[in-house]
């Protein structure tokens, strides 16, 4: 993983097996999120599954600061803390459940996405009017990241999967982990429309492109 200071970044990673046993451990990978994660970068989006994260964030000037660590000189600051993350919560999970090994994939993933080309083909065919502006990934990740649990068929509404930041943005709960404002900022979306916003069908094709 590599991150530019003010690049929008989808970050993910899925285990072969289940990462959340219970609500505990939920809020207990929140917990970490909070302490390693939040102070190197601005969250604008996040959910939890049973088995895999996703985190819609914007990369900071201190979470693109080397490591100064010898033998790792091009670790930057963010991807050190996302890897003792990971690594502090599987520690746990292990002891929790009397396993051994990783539970989570080798490897991060980190989207950038602002340099994303876009299907010329899909925009021309998609277009009915001569305003009609280009699809914004970030949009787009944003809201596949809420509709998740819903595309997975662990929930009928996206409200009602209680580990993501949808209820945060809906005005259902105060989260503190998500920057509200800058995500509006970015994001082609308002408070006063979010519901119905956050409800638009995704293109399987664009998706493809936010991973």
């Amino acid at each position: 993983m590599h991150f530019e200071p003010g690049a929008v970044y989808h970050i993910y990673n899925r285990s072969n097996e289940i990462v959340f046993h219970s609500r505990e451990n939920y809020l207990f990978f929140l917990k970490k999120v909070k302490e390693q994660i939040e102070p190197f970068c601005k969250i604008l989006a996040w959910i939890l599954m049973p088995n895999h994260f996703h985190f819609l964030v914007v990369a900071t000037e201190v979470g693109c600061l080397p490591v100064n660590e010898k033998h790792r000189l091009s670790l930057q600051v963010l991807p050190k803390h996302i890897g003792t993350l990971l690594s502090s919560y599987t520690q746990a999970i292990n002891k929790q459940e009397n396993r051994r090994g990783k539970l989570f994939s080798n490897n991060t993933e980190a989207k950038c996405l602002n340099d994303i080309e876009f299907y010329n083909t899909f925009i021309a065919n998609q277009r009915t009017t001569s305003n009609t502006s280009s699809p914004d990934y970030a949009t787009i990740c944003f809201n596949y990241i809420h509709q998740n649990p819903v595309m997975a068929g662990l929930v009928g509404k996206m409200e009602d999967w209680e580990f993501s930041s949808f209820r945060d943005y809906a005005c259902m709960r105060n989260g503190t982990l998500i920057d509200k404002e800058l995500a509006f900022q970015l994001i082609n979306a308002d408070s006063d429309d979010f519901y119905l916003q956050s409800n638009i069908s995704l293109d399987d094709n664009l998706l493809k492109e936010i991973f």
